[in-house]
């Protein structure tokens, strides 16, 4: 952020960019919104951020506190009038736990080969609900947990959302954090028949830098 606000960084050779997770600027006004901020009211990051959603060989991911950032830009669904927010969970409470959530058939550039799977994930969040405003047809959700009620579904988000993307199929969030289930050790269970090096979550990665190096 440093670097984009003083323009050492446009994001000008740059393809793939992580939004993470982990609380940035200790939640300052609330998730994210501190983090919004420092891009909406600093011309240089702005308009780097805003350059690079415009180009059409970028790729992005937003997670848990990413996801809270992308949200609050208007990033995912630039196009509606009244856009979806991060609310707080339902049980008024910061959830941590491992849930599971089932991919649905989808356009995610990250995310479509594993379409049809249920994976084992872990969640840590305390303003994780996504809250939409219009029909469910109106939104590209990519995953949704595996069942709607608590605990599966740790926040109450609308039609049991855990992932969505853009139209595009190129930009990403979701609250649950893959990038912390990577290994089987990382899981609280893992399939006992399964000798996997590395979980399945590895492979939207994999696509991620596939679809790079196609461009």
């Amino acid at each position: 952020m440093t670097d984009l606000i003083s323009g050492r960084e446009t994001l000008e050779d740059i393809q793939f960019i992580g939004a993470v997770g982990g609380f940035s600027n200790s939640d300052v006004l609330g998730s994210a919104k501190g983090w919004a901020g420092a891009f909406l009211y600093n011309e240089k990051a702005n308009t780097a951020l805003k350059n690079f959603f415009k180009r059409e060989d970028t790729l992005s991911v937003g997670i848990c506190n990413g996801c809270q950032l992308m949200m609050e830009l208007e990033l995912i669904n630039p196009d509606h009038e009244v856009h979806g927010k991060m609310l707080h969970n339902e049980s008024h409470k910061h959830e941590s736990g491992f849930t599971s959530v089932t991919i649905q058939e989808n356009n995610s550039v990250m995310l479509k080969t594993l379409a049809g799977s249920t994976l084992g994930v872990w969640i840590s969040h305390g303003e994780g609900k996504f809250n939409l405003p219009y029909s469910e047809d109106k939104y590209n959700i990519v995953a949704k947990y595996g069942y709607e009620s608590y605990p599966a579904n740790p926040n109450g988000s609308d039609f049991n959302t855990a992932m969505m993307c853009d139209t595009t199929g190129r930009h990403l969030v979701m609250m649950p954090h893959i990038e912390r289930s990577t290994f089987p050790w990382n899981w609280a269970h893992y399939p006992k028949d399964r000798n996997d090096k590395v979980s399945p979550w590895i492979e939207a990665f994999v696509n991620a830098r596939e679809w790079i190096e196609k461009k």
